[in-house]
């Protein structure tokens, strides 16, 4: 901990990391036709990943290969500036891994109240940017700050990846298990830090650790089809991920890992609205019907900076389910 943490950063924000994200049904309806099909005259490459399906980055197939393109910033998740930071970065360049990428070069993007925070703790968040960039070998080179209410930070990514080996949300397959490669639990750990101030060693880990290694892993085991598991929740990414696969994802309830203290603060109430819209949402195409109200919610329960959701087996990390031929309108089962 840095010894600018004694300003709480979470208290310069209505939300949290990616709880604070727009939601998910809202969205696609300010999105929707957004999005031009076919060439585009004058363009140097072919847009191979686009909007159609939401999935983690842009991908565009080029005569060197592919180029992966992502953006992602949000409000104070903790309130140690250089953990934020941290967090921030491993969030952003997630995007890249979720597709099956390798980061390049990125991009700061910070909005800072500069009339209220102090430059020194903009500057520790940097520092943790730039730390993890450097962990994932991934150049960080200027970006773009404004003067804002809230303190925000991320980073616009941009990675390379084998255009015939990508991890795509719509090359789901039925009979392929399904593997999560991070524990769920850090939006109810967030969302008690935020209000009580308690530090949570195991969630800023979580946060800060990096999807390579479990992408590596899964492109190895031939795995074709990724997400990973952020603002919308496991249950919101996995609805997304089935639908544009054209199938059905069935989860065993009792073989989804959780952080350590996640059910506890569950118990007490912390839930972020995130959570709860997350919820909403994917309840009338899922049959929720074998579980409690609150195991839906951890379900639900909006991560930052969550691990990756793999159709595929990859070693090392729990099989929470499998995906099915797709059944009438549901697109998630638990069990």
């Amino acid at each position: 901990m840095t010894t600018t943490a004694r300003v709480r950063l979470t208290q310069y924000a209505h939300g949290g990391g990616c709880a604070c994200k727009i939601p998910p049904g809202e969205l696609e309806e300010v999105v929707a036709g957004l999005h031009r099909s076919g060439p585009l005259a004058g363009a140097q490459g072919e847009l191979i990943v686009g909007l159609d399906d939401g999935d983690d980055a842009a991908v565009v197939r080029t005569d060197v290969g592919a180029i992966v393109l992502t953006a992602d910033f949000f409000t104070p998740v903790v309130d140690d500036p250089y953990d934020w930071g941290r967090i921030a970065a491993a969030n952003a360049l997630s995007d890249v891994y979720a597709m099956g990428g390798r980061p390049v070069v990125a991009v700061n993007l910070l909005g800072w109240p500069r009339d209220v925070l102090p430059f020194e703790l903009a500057r520790e968040v940097l520092r943790g940017g730039l730390d993890v960039a450097g962990e994932a070998g991934c150049y960080v080179a200027g970006g773009h700050s404004v003067d804002d209410p809230e303190p925000k930070y991320g980073m616009a990514v941009t990675g390379l990846a084998d255009p015939d080996r990508l991890l795509r949300n719509d090359a789901g397959e039925a009979g392929v298990p399904l593997t999560l490669t991070k524990p769920l639990g850090i939006g109810v750990l967030n969302t008690r830090h935020k209000t009580t101030g308690e530090v949570f060693p195991q969630a800023i880990a979580a946060m800060t650790a990096l999807n390579r290694d479990a992408a590596g892993a899964a492109l190895d085991h031939g795995a074709k089809a990724a997400t990973d598991v952020t603002g919308f929740g496991l249950l919101g990414h996995l609805h997304k991920l089935a639908r544009a696969s054209g199938v059905t994802a069935e989860i065993d309830s009792s073989a989804v890992p959780y952080l350590d203290g996640a059910r506890d603060a569950l118990a007490a109430g912390y839930v972020s609205g995130g959570t709860r819209r997350n919820l909403d949402w994917v309840r009338p195409h899922a049959d929720l019907s074998a579980i409690t109200e609150d195991e839906a919610l951890l379900l639900a329960d909006a991560q930052t900076s969550g691990g990756l959701l793999v159709a595929g087996e990859v070693p090392g990390y729990p099989v929470i389910g499998c995906l099915t031929p797709r059944r009438d309108g549901v697109t998630v089962v638990v069990r």
